[in-house]
């Protein structure tokens, strides 16, 4: 695969309510054109949890966007989030690059609450704190959750050639299409099907990170519960189109009482970050994710927050040829692409 022609990698992000697929072409100077962009909802029963119950059905998934979009690059990324995925800022004594890639794994043994052995080890050190010490981002995934999720890669024809973190993906695609301010505190939050994750940046370091198991599903399960519909017709509400006899208008304060809860649920989760981390506020939320566009909940956490709160566009420095392209049904899933976006940015041979 070394000597592949292709260096990019095609982004592929395996939610729990669909499957998203984004290819990009670095331009000199480093900014990007879009090539490829493909996205398939998949039933609620093929993914729960982040564990993945039926693979020939995401298989299949995989290899009808392969075939509709005609990717021809076989070489994949994809990201993991959720119980298997352990991030945390470690610090450690001063060393140097080679002491610290010997001693990373017996260091790692001290805060990972997995078997060292049952996981994949990954580490980025950040800058030097204060006196001798250094402050590293330590990440561990569960082997098996990792080859999960390449198999069924795999099985649709392509080769998994990276493996990142949800997180970090987001923030990877945010750093692209936006500038970075110092000592801007901002949040990050990517708000999936059945987990919602929060990476805390101040200019560009990551300061802390959270899964929070609250998400889009809980705003289907809510509708479902309220107006006795089955899962497609709540999720279709969700969306925005009419079933039957019931409206849009209908579903609004449903959809306001669950986005209340999300707030309730994301203010714990920023309250933790401030109280452990010296920073004593959080100036922004970006939201990304399918479930970032539910009507009003940008407005429910402005007002609930009292800062600024917006809605990511993956696409904002990226080139996109608008005759192949829709720009008004791109701008419809863009917010859920974000992952993706942030996948296919990275390189065959990225550590």
């Amino acid at each position: 695969m070394f000597f592949s022609k292709s260096k990019n990698v095609v982004g592929l992000d395996i939610g729990s309510s669909a499957v998203k697929l984004v290819e990009l072409k670095e331009k000199k100077g480093g900014s990007y054109s879009l090539v490829k962009l493909g996205s398939e909802r998949l039933s609620p029963e093929a993914i729960v949890d982040g564990s993945i119950m039926d693979s020939s059905m995401v298989v299949d998934t995989i290899q009808r966007l392969n075939t509709d979009q005609s990717v021809k690059n076989s070489n994949y990324a994809t990201s993991l989030s959720g119980h298997s995925v352990i991030i945390k800022k470690i610090t450690l004594p001063s060393m140097s690059p080679e002491e610290l890639a010997e001693s990373i794994q017996w260091e790692a043994e001290q805060y990972i609450p997995f078997d060292i052995n049952d996981v994949n080890l990954d580490y980025v050190p950040l800058s030097h704190g204060s006196g001798d010490n250094i402050d590293v981002i330590l990440v561990a995934v569960k082997k098996e959750k990792i080859n999960d999720y390449t198999s069924v890669i795999s099985r649709a024809g392509k080769l998994p050639v990276l493996v990142d973190v949800d997180a970090f993906a987001l923030q990877n695609c945010y750093e692209v299409n936006y500038e970075l301010e110092d000592g801007k505190v901002l949040a990050l939050v990517n708000v999936g099907a059945s987990v919602s994750n929060v990476n805390v940046l101040s200019g560009g370091t990551s300061m802390f990170w959270r899964d929070i198991t609250f998400g889009g599903n809980q705003y289907t399960d809510a509708i479902q519960r309220e107006l006795s519909l089955s899962f497609d017709q709540a999720e279709d509400l969700k969306r925005g189109t009419p079933v039957g006899e019931f409206t849009v208008q209908q579903v609004i304060p449903i959809l306001n009482s669950v986005s209340e809860d999300f707030a309730g649920e994301l203010r714990k989760t920023l309250d933790f970050f401030t109280a452990t981390s010296g920073a004593d506020r959080v100036d922004e939320i970006v939201l990304a994710g399918g479930g970032s566009g539910v009507l009003n909940l940008d407005a429910i956490l402005r007002d609930k927050f009292g800062i600024s709160v917006s809605i990511i566009d993956p696409f904002r420095k990226i080139t996109v040829d608008e005759s192949l392209f829709h720009p008004e049904e791109l701008a419809e899933i863009a917010p859920s692409m974000a992952i993706a976006v942030g996948l296919a940015m990275r390189k065959l041979g990225d550590a």
